[in-house]
């Protein structure tokens, strides 16, 4: 992949987000749950292209002087390149930009990479929702960053591109 923008979430990108979803949520969000998205005054939902093709996505909701992440996924194809870094940076920077105080989400306790990926934008984990994912009644990790007013990306070094075959073993 060479290019790598963002859009609004539009209704001609829920076709590849719900094939998306279905790859890499065991509980996956409803049809219509991105649909409100779609007219949700409150809410910031990008899209990645990569290539002129969806390839992740990332949604969150101002609630207050908050940035509430709600979603954040990349198609297993195309992971490990910096897209779910690059799509929450964009979401951070517009919560900071409309002046949010802070920002909030849950990820799987089990998620390591996606803990250490918000820790490296700043968010600290403060505590545990026990058996808060219902397929598994796994716990989700409650994270925090304050300060979002002042806040600043890490350096995100270029696009990781795909790997030959090759080079991986």
């Amino acid at each position: 992949m060479k290019i790598l923008r963002f859009e609004a979430l539009q209704e001609r990108h829920l076709p590849a987000i719900l094939e998306i979803e279905a790859l890499c949520n065991t509980s996956p969000w409803s049809e219509q749950s991105f649909r409100n998205e779609l007219v949700n005054r409150e809410s910031t939902f990008l899209v990645a292209i990569g290539d002129g093709n969806v390839v992740g996505y990332g949604g969150a909701w101002r609630v207050i002087d908050e940035l509430h992440v709600t979603t954040v996924a990349v198609h297993p194809d195309h992971r490990r390149r910096g897209i779910a870094k690059r799509l929450m940076v964009r979401l951070l920077e517009e919560g900071r930009d409309e002046g949010l105080a802070c920002s909030t989400l849950e990820v799987r306790a089990g998620n390591e990479a996606a803990i250490r990926m918000y820790e490296n934008l700043g968010y600290a984990s403060v505590g545990l929702r026990k058996r808060y994912y219902p397929d598994n009644r796994e716990d989700a990790v409650i994270m925090w960053l304050y300060g979002l007013e002042s806040w600043r990306a890490p350096a995100l070094g270029p696009l990781q591109d795909d790997v030959p075959q090759a080079a991986k073993s």
